[in-house]
């Protein structure tokens, strides 16, 4: 009888999650990490046995694991791909405080494991790099800063952002770690510009980077030691840069083949901050173009949609993200051929190392939750209807 007067209610039909994921993520970006993380394997086992059998370790110890964090990596990446905006969000502000609390703890706790740096928690089965956890938290949280800022009434978002990424960098430099220091302060100039910050400040700021690269070298010899080392005319054959450039320069344009290459055998951290060189030395120029297509792919894909978004939070924290992945690996690499001053930094999704894997499946997961497709119009058209509106 209800129905006879009132009618049926309407059904509403719910779109089953796996399909609207797929319909909407990111194809090309998600192929371009899923063949980064491929070539990863693929040079982990020319790289990694000889450091192996150096430390009395199964031959493929080193790639077991690393399969086995990318495997991690690759869930974490796939699960957060799949939430909204607002738990992206909610998820990174939690994070980049407890990533904030453990570098904090860092100086107690710690470990250098030799290098010369303290910043691993040392956890008897492996390593724990809290600033790798920290990158991608700190974008999002400061694009969430940013953006509450051009709300009426709202806070000083953007004092706020720089506040906090000062308190970061200057914990980085405690380690010392000012490689990763100068990362995080270069993405957050990225998101303040897209943000539309004067650009006084924004030189005033490079300004300040440049006083602070001056007083660490003035201040750290482990600082001033790389600067004149990158500085020196010649490079000595015996460092890790010597091994590095010869191994490039053997590559050529198509390698010398399969399990050839000789470099792996010198290097202590060729599969690691120098897995490049063991691309060139084995398998030439093309594979090194080939991994370089792929970041530019990921890079040029993800900002082409991020400016169709009007949503001006998920702007700011996917062009972080992807600032700081891509300005990584830009380091990874430009340190390998000597265009950049040496840096213990890993390459996103190819180096080995388990925080390195798990952070950056986490980051490009945040990502690819940012870029998905999404019911809005284009920003373009909205704004070509404002313009029409008030022209009328």
């Amino acid at each position: 009888m209800t129905e006879m007067v009132y009618g049926t209610a309407p059904m509403r039909v719910v779109d089953p999650i796996l399909p609207r994921w797929w319909r909407t993520i990111d194809k090309m970006t998600l192929t371009g990490v899923l063949l980064l993380m491929a070539v990863g394997l693929l040079l982990g086992l020319a790289a990694s046995p000889p450091l192996a059998t150096r430390n009395g370790l199964p031959p493929f110890f080193y790639v077991q694991r690393q399969m086995f964090f990318g495997i991690l990596g690759l869930v974490a990446m796939l699960g957060l791909s799949m939430c909204s905006p607002e738990r992206i969000r909610r998820f990174a502000v939690l994070g980049f405080f407890a990533s904030l609390l453990a570098l904090m703890l860092l100086p107690f706790f710690g470990t250098d494991f030799g290098k010369g740096a303290t910043r691993w928690f040392s956890l008897g089965f492996g390593s724990f790099q809290p600033s790798e956890f920290l990158k991608p938290m700190l974008a999002v949280f400061a694009a969430w800063l940013m953006a509450s800022s051009q709300d009426l009434n709202g806070p000083p978002g953007r004092a706020l952002s720089f506040g906090f990424t000062l308190l970061v960098v200057g914990l980085l430099v405690i380690q010392p770690d000012f490689g990763q220091a100068a990362l995080i302060a270069a993405g957050w100039m990225i998101m303040y510009f897209v943000a539309g910050a004067p650009m006084a400040l924004l030189v005033g700021f490079a300004g300040l980077v440049v006083v602070g690269g001056w007083a660490a070298y003035n201040s750290s010899e482990h600082f001033a030691r790389r600067i004149d080392g990158f500085l020196a005319p010649d490079v000595d054959p015996r460092t890790q840069m010597g091994y590095a450039q010869n191994a490039i320069s053997e590559g050529g344009f198509f390698g010398a083949g399969v399990g050839e290459g000789r470099v792996k055998w010198s290097l202590p951290d060729a599969h690691t901050d120098f897995i490049i060189a063991v691309a060139a030395e084995e398998y030439g120029f093309v594979l090194v173009l080939f991994i370089i297509g792929l970041y530019a792919m990921i890079l040029l894909r993800s900002l082409f949609r991020l400016m169709r978004e009007r949503d001006i939070f998920i702007r700011l924290a996917g062009t972080g993200i992807v600032a700081v992945f891509s300005i990584q690996a830009m380091i990874n690499m430009g340190v390998a051929v000597r265009l950049l001053p040496s840096k213990g930094m890993t390459l996103p999704f190819v180096s080995y190392g388990g925080s390195s894997l798990l952070a950056t499946g986490m980051a490009i997961g945040m990502l690819l939750a940012f870029t998905r497709s999404r019911p809005q119009g284009e920003i373009g058209e909205i704004l070509s209807r404002r313009g029409l509106g008030s022209g009328g």
